[in-house]
This record gives C-alpha cells, structure tokens and sequence, in this order.
C-alpha cells in the first residue's frame, strides 16, 4: 500500500478514538506517530514490500501496554494497518481511562463447587427418582 493512503487510512481512524495523527514521515522510514491524552503515544513503521508491521514507543509508562500488539503483529497471517491500530487501542484502554472491552463480554461465571446443585441442574451420571 502507498504510504498515502496508509495516512489516509490512519487519519479515519483517528476520528474514531481519542487518538491524533501527529507525525508522518516516508524518507528514511514509513513512520506514523499518534497521541492521545493523558501522554499515551505510540509509533507504527509502516511495512515496504516486505516487511510487517511494528509499533512502539517511547515513552516508558505506555510500552508495556504494546506488548499484546507485538504479539498480535508477529503471529501469523499479513495484518492491516487498521488492524494493527484497532489491537494498538484495545492495548491503552486501561492507559485512557477506559473500560476493558473483554470485561463488558462476558458474565461472570461464578462455579459453586462445594455445594448441592440447584433445582434447575442435575448431577451427571446420577439418576434422581
């Protein structure tokens, strides 16, 4: 993809998130820098013809938040900047001030192991006359 529309591309997203576009460079590397408030930032080198992509930072409080976007982008299959963006998000929400979206998924499941089932379940293998 054309470094162009990979800023294209990142300015929508943009719109979506608490996110800023702040920086794009394509001369020594295909660079895209965002920010956000309060201090969250990050970088993305955008890949050439065949490289992947990668995402960091500098800022030491936000790097450990990357790591489950590195792993994603290193896991097999080709990834789209908008993939890697959307993984990069889901990663800072804590940071943000958001909630975790995987904690809004499920319910809890809470498993009484100790005591006697309910009226709506049966024991397994156990035949109740």
């Amino acid at each position: 993809m054309e470094f162009k529309q990979l800023v294209e591309a990142a300015e929508k997203w943009c719109t979506g998130n608490p996110f800023d576009l702040i920086f794009a460079e394509e001369n020594d590397e295909r660079r895209l820098d965002f920010y956000a408030e309060p201090g969250v930032s990050f970088y993305v080198l955008c890949p050439g013809e065949t490289d992947s992509f990668h995402v960091w930072s500098e800022s030491e409080d936000c790097l450990p938040f990357l790591q489950l976007a590195q792993d994603y982008i290193s896991s097999c299959g080709k990834k789209t900047l908008l993939e890697v963006l959307e993984k990069v998000f889901t990663s800072f929400r804590p940071l943000l001030g958001l909630p975790d979206i995987d904690d809004d998924s499920f319910e809890p499941y809470h498993a009484d192991m100790e005591g006697e089932p309910g009226p709506d379940h049966q024991q397994m293998g156990v035949s109740q006359q």
